[in-house]
């Protein structure tokens, strides 16, 4: 990531599929720590976070859903798109324990681009999932 010191908002983008079983807690806590993916963070800066599902299969709902982020962080905080990183969560950009990774990944790679923002693959990162892909048990 370029300059996570200049990042005043980041988006953990979720799988709604998975957001029906999941509360999200993990992606929050790792931001919240700056852990995993979300390591580079300076700890004491004022970053914002806030948690959005893609909208179901294939995430049409994607780009309007940051599309209308973007216009109410500029309008309502003065917050540019350069100041803002989309994380594609760890249950749609690797396989893991809810399953493979997302298989319209690089269309919602495009959408985000598209809405402005750039993004980072990956939230919190599972030590089990982990181990589990260098076993060949996930992908």
């Amino acid at each position: 990531m370029s300059d996570p010191e200049k990042v005043k908002y980041v988006v953990a983008l979720q799988c709604q599929m998975t957001k029906t079983r999941c509360s999200g807690f993990f992606c929050e806590n790792a931001f919240t720590n700056r852990q995993d993916r979300y390591a580079d963070y300076p700890a004491d800066a004022p970053v914002r976070f806030i948690a959005m599902d893609c909208g179901g299969c294939p995430g049409n709902l994607v780009l309007p859903h940051l599309r209308h982020l973007q216009k109410c962080l500029k309008k309502n905080c003065g917050i540019e798109p350069a100041e803002v990183v989309v994380h594609l969560s760890s249950c749609m950009a690797l396989s893991n324990y809810h399953g493979p990774a997302c298989p319209h990944l690089d269309r919602i790679k495009t959408l985000v681009e598209r809405s402005g923002f750039r993004y980072v693959e990956g939230t919190r990162i599972s030590p089990t999932a982990e181990k589990r892909r260098q076993e060949g048990v996930y992908e």
